[in-house]
């Protein structure tokens, strides 16, 4: 069925272009045969330019299968190694700068005191040993760099610092999901009369998404179906968009009243 149902959106690309429709397939594609696949690849391709609308099919699709994947790239983004980024106040560099300064006045003290007659031998090796301890300017970095005479700083990374899992938010986790890209979630459409999810579009689905049960089965679900819970959905968004900006009025104006 899958297959056939791809073959006549293939068949009305014009439609699709017309109206800027991408394809889009979400899912876990390891488990489709790969004939089916050949033919997902080939309506993804043709569509991929449009960029009006989007026609997601979730097949094969679970919202613990997504989660999962999501979380399991999430955690592969940040056990990689940071890249080495060019910054005149770092750590390293005002530690080393701290050292050669102590170092150097160490020194000073040591030349005035090499001025007396006795302790000139003595000074000689002391200064000597401290010259050989002072840090050079151009010392090496302690992370390893490419050879090479021209190195790029974002080909380096430091093997010691890593991504911190504390900056991991919801954000992060929605930007590694199928449908990362996407606006929200605001209107679910559940057939067949049954009032659960399923497992379908748990993470997706938010505070302000409207979910709606029909009775009808999937194949019974055609325009006429559609159009009634669209007008109803439209009709509830605009109460609420109206109720709103009578909040944001009358607080606005009790404000007025306290100021004036």
């Amino acid at each position: 069925m899958a297959k056939v149902k791809l073959a006549q959106l293939l068949q009305h690309g014009d439609l699709l272009d017309r109206y800027g429709v991408s394809i889009r397939v979400l899912g876990q594609r390891e488990l489709i045969k790969p004939d089916l696949l050949a033919d997902i690849e080939r309506a993804t391709k043709m569509t991929s330019r449009n960029g009006d609308a989007i026609l997601n099919v979730c097949f094969p699709y679970t919202s613990h299968d997504e989660i999962t994947t999501a979380i399991r790239s999430t955690v592969a983004d940040y056990s990689k190694p940071l890249p080495v980024q060019q910054r005149t106040f770092s750590e390293s560099h005002i530690k080393h700068t701290l050292r050669s300064r102590h170092l150097s006045v160490a020194a000073e003290k040591i030349r005035e005191r090499s001025r007396s007659p006795s302790s000139r031998g003595a000074s000689d090796v002391e200064d000597s040993t401290s010259s050989s301890a002072t840090l050079h300017p151009d010392s090496p970095p302690e992370y390893p760099l490419p050879s090479g005479k021209d190195v790029d700083l974002s080909d380096v990374v430091n093997p010691n610092l890593y991504p911190d899992p504390e900056s991991i938010t919801s954000k992060v986790l929605n930007d590694h999901m199928y449908t990362a890209g996407l606006p929200p979630l605001e209107l679910l459409i559940r057939t067949s009369g049954v009032e659960r999810l399923s497992d379908f579009m748990l993470w997706q689905s938010h505070e302000n998404t409207d979910i709606v049960f029909l009775k009808c089965l999937w194949p019974e679900f055609d325009l006429w179906q559609f159009l009634p819970v669209l007008v109803e959905w439209q009709w509830r968004r605009k109460k609420e968009e109206e109720q709103e900006s009578g909040v944001r009025s009358i607080g606005g104006s009790i404000i007025r009243m306290k100021t004036s």
